[in-house]
């Protein structure tokens, strides 16, 4: 159910059952287990509102699983999970009702129009007052209404997906892989929706294996390991807790032993140049680094890309007894 105010014209849901204050998300030990095999394990987060959160792993780490138990479509082996306030089994239908999803594995009706196919959705929803979003969002996302879903590339598909989630304007987003086939430019139109979003108040949860996407559009991020969370960190808390990585070469040959110094890490050297990670006081290894004549010195951010490689090291996307990396999903 939805009202617009004459007024303003701006679409509302009505009011349902009363969304209890607190976190969008909250899981307690949740576990899920497919037989003897485990698909996530003891899993604790909390997801404020208004956050653009992000969800890390290689395929299998247990990703997908957590989303579809905090949304009940499969069943908790155990633990607690709440989303907007309800328990995610006995409030899953409310939970449905005030959050949009876009799963990895998006299957459409392939003969019909595409307005057609979002209208029929919104009646679903019964939220056909929200026609204008949906509008507004297929045409940011240039977005073909008028076109047969079978006449759809993958990344026009993968739009359609990205519309639904977002036009009946809920409360909470859910997306897994939400960027797969979108081109750069349409990648950079979900970030800055994805930040509007977050400005209203309303919160985006987004699994993703790219890393460079979350590092540019998330506030926080959680990074999944074999079915366990190993992290959960703000994006720049989590790089500089990991450093800064220098780079420096020299007109003549530097002795190592003048750059190995507390705060010096993973010290790599090529003839005249030298790599390292930098943590805590950064001017103690400049003034190392100045005492010698340089010739190219660059400095810069260590990559959430990096970050992820060494803390899942050799065992990323390694194969479980499922074959599915763990177990897990």
């Amino acid at each position: 159910m939805v009202a617009m105010d004459a007024a303003t014209g701006v679409v509302a849901p009505l009011p349902g059952p009363h969304a209890p204050d607190g976190p969008a998300i909250e899981l307690r030990g949740l576990t899920k287990y497919y037989g003897r095999h485990r698909g996530i394990e003891g899993v604790d987060l909390t997801i404020g509102r208004g956050e653009v959160f992000g969800f890390l792993g290689p395929n299998g780490s247990g990703k997908t699983t957590t989303i579809r138990t905090m949304l009940d479509l499969i069943r908790r082996t155990g633990g607690e999970c709440h989303v907007l306030g309800f328990d995610s089994e006995e409030g899953s239908m409310e939970i449905h009702r005030r959050t949009g999803y876009l799963p990895g594995e998006y299957g459409l009706y392939e003969n019909i129009i595409v307005k057609d196919f979002l209208g029929f959705l919104l009646d679903l929803r019964g939220a056909r007052a929200h026609e204008g979003r949906m509008r507004e969002l297929a045409a940011m996302f240039d977005l073909e209404l008028g076109r047969r879903i079978s006449e759809l590339s993958k990344g026009n598909r993968q739009k359609v997906g990205l519309v639904q989630a977002f036009m009946h304007d809920p409360e909470l987003v859910i997306l897994d892989e939400p960027t797969s086939g979108l081109d750069p430019i349409m990648q950079q139109r979900f970030y800055a929706l994805a930040r509007r979003e977050c400005a209203r108040g309303h919160t985006v949860f987004m699994s993703s294996h790219l890393l460079s996407e979350v590092e540019s559009v998330c506030d926080r991020v959680a990074i999944v390991r074999e079915g366990r969370l190993i992290t959960v960190e703000r994006i720049d808390e989590l790089k500089e807790r990991f450093g800064k990585v220098l780079h420096v070469t020299f007109d003549s040959d530097v002795p190592r032993t003048a750059l190995d110094m507390p705060g010096v890490t993973d010290l790599h050297q090529e003839g005249r140049s030298y790599t390292m990670i930098v943590r805590g006081d950064v001017d103690q290894v400049v003034k190392a680094v100045a005492a010698h004549r340089v010739v190219s010195l660059t400095m810069e951010t260590y990559h959430l890309e990096q970050l992820f490689f060494d803390l899942y090291g050799s065992k990323a996307g390694e194969d479980g007894p499922d074959g599915k990396g763990g177990g897990g999903r």
